[in-house]
C-alpha cells in the first residue's frame, strides 16, 4: 500500500520550521481574539508511542475512506499546529520521539498496517535523517483531496498561528480558533453523509473525560454513520472504566476499542498507555492493528507492556 504524499513544506512557515514561536505571534496577534488557554503544547509529545498508536490508526482509516470516490469531511477538534520539528528545544526536552517514531522509521519487515504511517513519515521526511513529524492535520493533508473537506480546531494561541500558517493554500481546509466539541457538533451531518471526527483533547481538565464521550454520543444522534476517533490516555484507570461505561449506556453501536500500555496501571502520576475508542472502525481494522500491536510491543515496549484489540460495543 503506498500513500501519495500531498505535503508540501513551502506553505509551513519559516518560524514554524525554525522552530521560533515568538515573531509569528507578534507578526499577526491582532487577527486573532485573545483565549485564555492552559499551558498543555503537544510540541513537547510530538511522536511519542501514544502518537504512533492514534496516527497509525488514523492513517488507516483515512485510506479507507479515500478509497471510494465520493468526498467526505474530516473534522479534528483538538489540531494542534499541524507539524512539528523534532530537533527544537521541546521535543529535545522530553525526547519522546525517541521511544516512540524513532524506533519505527528505517525498519524493516514492517507489518502491513503500519507500512502507510511509516511511508508518510519517510516521504515527509525526504526519506533522510528524522527531523519532521505531523500532527494529525498533518497526516490528514496527505490523503484529502479536492472533494474532501478539512474542519480544524484549536484555541492554544501559539498553535493557531502555526496552523493557521501550516494550512496556507490548503483548499476546502477551513481553520477556526474555537471550542473544538462545540465544532464538531455543529458540523454534522456533513452534506456528503461521510465523515471522520478525530476527537484528542489535552486532558488537562478532568471533565474532558466525560465531555469527549458525551460529544461523541451527541454527535452521533446528528449522525450515526460517521467514523469517530477519541483518544485517551490511561492515567487513571479508574478515568478509562468509566469512559467505557459511558458508552456501554448510550446508544453508540459499534465501538472499537485500542490500547497500548508500555507499563502496568500505576497510582502514581504519569501516563502509562495510550488508548483510542473508535465507532464505525473500517470493516477490517481490528485485524490489522491485532497484527501491527504485537510488533509495536517489540519494537517500543518491555516484558509489563500489554495490549488490547476488543470490541466493546457490537454493531
Amino acid at each position: 500500500m503506498r500513500v501519495s504524499l500531498r505535503i508540501s513544506l513551502k506553505p509551513v512557515c519559516p518560524e514554524l520550521v525554525e522552530g521560533c514561536l515568538l515573531s509569528t505571534l507578534a507578526r499577526t496577534s491582532s487577527r486573532l481574539p485573545r483565549i485564555e488557554m492552559l499551558s498543555y503544547r503537544h510540541a513537547f509529545h510530538a511522536g511519542n508511542f501514544a502518537d504512533v498508536l492514534k496516527h497509525s490508526v488514523l492513517t488507516l482509516v483515512l485510506d479507507y475512506m479515500t478509497r471510494k470516490e465520493k468526498g467526505f469531511h474530516y473534522i479534528d477538534s483538538h489540531s494542534g499546529a499541524g507539524m512539528y520539528q523534532l530537533n527544537d528545544d521541546y521535543a529535545q526536552k522530553t525526547g519522546e520521539y525517541r521511544n516512540g517514531i524513532a524506533k519505527l522509521v528505517g525498519e524493516p519487515n514492517l507489518p502491513v498496517a503500519l507500512q502507510p504511517y511509516i511511508e508518510l513519515i519517510n516521504q515527509l521526511n525526504g526519506n533522510a535523517e528524522l527531523d519532521i513529524y505531523p500532527g494529525s492535520p498533518g497526516i490528514a493533508k496527505a490523503f484529502m483531496r479536492r472533494q474532501d473537506s478539512t474542519h480544524l480546531f484549536e484555541l492554544h494561541p501559539t498553535d493557531i498561528e502555526h496552523l493557521t500558517d501550516f494550512c496556507y493554500r490548503w483548499k476546502k481546509c477551513f481553520v477556526k480558533q474555537s471550542d473544538g466539541y462545540q465544532g464538531v457538533l455543529g458540523l454534522l451531518p456533513p452534506p456528503s453523509r461521510r465523515g471522520v471526527v478525530l476527537i484528542d483533547p489535552p486532558y488537562e481538565l478532568k471533565e474532558d473525560y466525560q465531555k469527549a464521550v458525551t460529544t461523541i454520543i451527541k454527535a452521533y444522534k446528528k449522525f450515526a454513520t460517521g467514523t469517530y476517533i477519541l483518544w485517551y490516555p490511561v492515567v487513571q484507570r479508574s478515568r478509562v472504566d468509566e469512559m467505557q461505561n459511558n458508552f456501554t449506556k448510550s446508544d453508540v453501536k459499534n465501538v472499537l476499542q485500542l490500547e497500548f500500555c508500555l507499563s502496568e496501571d500505576s497510582e502514581e502520576y504519569g501516563m502509562t498507555g495510550t488508548g483510542l475508542f473508535i465507532v464505525n472502525p473500517p470493516w477490517q481494522l481490528a485485524q490489522q492493528m491485532s497484527e501491527a500491536l504485537p510488533y509495536l510491543k517489540e519494537k517500543l515496549g518491555s516484558d509489563e507492556t500489554h495490549f488490547t484489540v476488543k470490541q466493546l460495543v457490537i454493531e
